[in-house]
């Protein structure tokens, strides 16, 4: 691991050139504009005009823990320009642009330990890292995506209490997933060499942003039962995130990872969506334009009725496991597609996850399945055959194969997504001497900041807004200059 004697472990050093190539074309597709008082700088690089001349962030350590790409990096040089300093891992094995963690290293504008291929012992001493801060006890905000260094945080803190009080801990004879074995024996491992490391990291956190929506579920369980100990902000459901990264991003990104996996024909196949919800909205949408037959998986009733009405088949997986070349998982859920739905499928169909984690697609028990024959085609195809005799081709391992496989999703969409942890990140600092943010509860960025980052996208597209009047605002009853919904208004 090349780091240019700067504290980081990266693949290889010697490609920096060609990610800050690479980063600045990123910076020109991360758009928007919200007057010329801005020198027409757009989305994610607007609010570095915007916010970067006061240094918002001046003080500021960051950790994050979200996959390495070249949108990713304009985010990290935006928090950097705003004044922080960052420590960041990957959230995803495969999901690393090695070029663009070069980029940042040798720019020294973050400390990155994430390589593209790390095996989950790698993944999770990758994580611990950016907690370690040379000069103090921890990070004072968390950017996370899937919670799971928000989970590291609270299980070491969990294990230090149960230390500390009966002197032994627990150790679990089973575990959840290889995730949480590993996860969970660096914590007790860690524990004889500092009993409060995770404690301290705790007590100084002042906040997270978390990401995604597998990772909210995770924050509300853990709120729900008074276990969270900080204070989060929930930068998945801004509008601008989830109804654009989750849908229209994906819609991009799910067609790209399985071109370069497979090169594949979509036209004429039978797809099979698990999953509704914006996702699985978007994967739909994109397969049926490229000519596939669509069918819909879904236990939510409205999400089914919506499939109904947009021309797709809505039927149980039971039902056509034996038909369908092809299976996406956006479900957000676990243990989706089974061992035992594989065991009946076609041969050579292919499976692939966008949803949450690794959990959707039961990868480890075809590993187990007795006589199983595993071939690797490509990195990150593989190829299954069952002692039957039919085979199932395998994307990335049951991970998101839009990142592993393929570039994830476009720069422009990720504009807004990322623009949306700036301000959260803004917002924690800024009132971190306040009680506008209660520690163990959830906040959703205010629909106006929403609005702002609409806004600072829409120039990019030539787009016109109307201009409303105070009569017209007054019928409404809203602002003339917004916020136009309420918050309980569905987009």
């Amino acid at each position: 691991m090349h780091t240019n004697g700067f504290e980081s472990q990266i693949a290889d050093i010697n490609l920096h050139e060609w990610g800050r190539k690479e980063i600045k074309l990123a910076e020109t597709e991360m758009p928007g504009n919200i007057s010329m008082q801005f020198q027409q700088k757009l989305g994610l690089m607007a609010l570095r005009t915007m916010f970067g001349p006061q240094k918002v962030l001046k003080g500021a350590k960051i950790s994050g823990c979200l996959s390495v790409t070249l949108q990713t990096a304009v985010l990290i040089e935006t928090l950097k320009e705003l004044g922080a300093e960052i420590r960041w891992a990957s959230c995803n094995n495969f999901s690393t642009h090695d070029h663009a963690a070069a980029a940042l290293v040798h720019s020294k504008s973050a400390n990155i330990f994430a390589w593209n291929g790390e095996t989950t012992e790698e993944y999770w001493n990758c994580n611990q890292k950016i907690f370690e801060w040379p000069d103090c006890d921890g990070p004072d905000l968390l950017i996370d995506d899937g919670s799971d260094c928000t989970i590291l945080i609270h299980n070491g803190i969990k294990y230090e209490q149960e230390f500390a009080k009966t002197g032994a801990f627990t150790n679990p004879d089973e575990f959840e997933n290889r995730e949480f074995e590993v996860m969970t024996k660096m914590i007790i491992k860690g524990l004889r060499e500092c009993g409060d490391k995770w404690t301290k990291i705790g007590n100084r956190l002042i906040g997270i942003a978390e990401e995604t929506t597998c990772g909210i579920h995770r924050l509300q369980k853990m709120s729900k039962r008074g276990e969270l100990l900080v204070r989060a902000i929930n930068v998945n459901d801004s509008v601008t995130k989830t109804k654009f990264d989750n849908m229209y991003g994906c819609r991009q990104s799910l067609i790209d990872g399985i071109m370069r996996a497979t090169g594949i024909m979509i036209s004429g196949k039978k797809v099979v969506i698990c999953g509704y919800g914006d996702v699985g909205k978007g994967c739909a949408q994109i397969m049926r334009a490229f000519g596939a037959r669509v069918v819909v998986t879904e236990c939510d009733p409205i999400c089914a009725l919506q499939a109904c009405l947009e021309g797709h088949e809505v039927k149980r997986l039971e039902t056509v496991v034996r038909e369908a070349d092809i299976f996406i998982t956006a479900s957000g859920n676990r243990k989706v597609i089974t061992t035992h739905h594989m065991e009946q499928m076609k041969n050579n169909v292919i499976l692939g996850n966008i949803g949450s984690f690794d959990d959707e697609i039961d990868v480890d028990g075809i590993k187990k399945y007795p006589g199983i024959f595993k071939e690797n085609i490509k990195p990150l195809v593989d190829r299954y055959k069952f002692p039957q005799g039919h085979s199932v081709i395998v994307l990335a391992e049951g991970t998101c194969f839009n990142m592993a496989c393929a570039n994830g999703n476009p720069s422009f969409v990720m504009s807004n997504s990322f623009a949306n942890q700036v301000l959260a990140m803004i917002e924690l600092w800024t009132s971190r001497n306040e009680t506008k943010y209660e520690k163990g509860k959830i906040y959703v960025l205010p629909k106006k900041l929403d609005e702002m980052v609409a806004r600072l996208h829409l120039h990019a597209l030539d787009a016109e807004l109307t201009e409303l009047t105070q009569e017209q605002a007054d019928y409404i009853n809203c602002q003339v200059n917004g916020p136009y919904k309420s918050l309980s208004y569905r987009y």
